[in-house]
């Protein structure tokens, strides 16, 4: 088992220099700034993810979500076309060596805009551009074009028609490029009316691609399935070779004890690791305070 958190590590973060891969800018300031600015911004942030994987191996952590944001703006340019490419290039080997040789899962969560179930073309055209722009990441740093280093998303839409919906979904995915399809994952959703691991079967039936289950997420659109038949349903849809992810959090609501907080929020820390049922997992920590989530459950 490998515990995981994403995108930020707050120690750093706090730190002087402040250490981020979330360095970023409004529209207006890329379109007035361009590639240089950009170029700028995307070599701090791939500099200083290598520190944050070094940190998270010192710590114990071989498992991280990488942040989105870490080439702003990238579905608006090539990133091969930024000044300072041949530099970027050269971290994102580094980071590549440094992945292999401490055995770390990288993995990716692109954002909620990402809709192959959308039924307007446009939506569709940006979310293959921007799922795209993440398997290049997942090129240029060398990582496997498996599930292991998975590009993960939701539905993100039901459209009156949960079914019809689906077969949009399983179309466009054959629009995606091999190195997106090999690494795409679909999780289940928080909300009755969306998606649960049973729903999202009907997909992996069809194109076969793995399911993430997050544990928070069934307590509200569970299917009617319990969380240890959603888990074993989930697990049953990944390779062999390759350990299934799942998410952990735990309801912000319940841990503050405030019940004006949304009960699908989640919690800063967590109070326990979820159970396992006897399968070997690697477990992604949703929880609002990151790394200092996770260090008291490492081994």
């Amino acid at each position: 088992m490998n515990l995981g958190y994403a995108c930020i590590n707050t120690t750093l973060a706090s730190s002087n220099p402040r250490i981020t891969t979330n360095r970023g800018m409004i529209k207006k300031t890329f379109l007035e700034k361009g590639l240089e600015y950009a170029g700028d911004l995307s070599l701090s942030n791939v500099s200083d993810l290598l520190v944050i994987l070094k940190w998270n191996i010192e710590n114990n952590i071989r498992f991280f979500r990488v942040s989105s944001d870490i080439f702003p703006w990238a579905n608006h340019y090539n990133i091969t076309m930024l000044p300072q490419y041949s530099q970027i290039k050269e971290k994102l080997d580094e980071i590549g060596a440094y992945v292999k040789c401490n055995n770390i899962r990288l993995t990716f969560h692109p954002g909620p805009f990402n809709v192959l179930t959308s039924p307007k073309n446009s939506v569709v055209k940006n979310t293959i551009k921007d799922l795209e722009m993440h398997a290049i990441i997942c090129d240029l740093i060398g990582l496997s074009q498996t599930p292991f280093n998975k590009i993960n998303i939701h539905c993100n839409g039901v459209y009156g028609d949960k079914k019809s919906a689906m077969d949009r979904f399983c179309s466009n995915f054959k629009m995606l490029s091999t190195s997106v399809q090999k690494r795409l994952t679909i999780e289940n959703d928080d909300k009755p009316s969306m998606y649960s691991v049973k729903d999202l079967m009907y997909i992996h039936d069809r194109i076969g691609i793995p399911i993430v289950f997050d544990l928070h997420h069934h307590k509200f659109c569970d299917g009617g399935l319990s969380e240890k038949e959603a888990l074993q349903l989930a697990i049953s849809t990944w390779p062999n070779s390759i350990r299934p992810v799942i998410h952990y959090s735990e309801s912000k609501s319940e841990h503050e004890n405030d019940d004006s907080i949304k009960k699908q929020a989640h919690s800063d820390f967590i109070s326990k690791l979820p159970f396992d049922y006897g399968h070997e997992l690697d477990i992604m920590v949703e929880a609002k305070a990151k790394e200092k989530a996770i260090i008291p459950f490492l081994i």
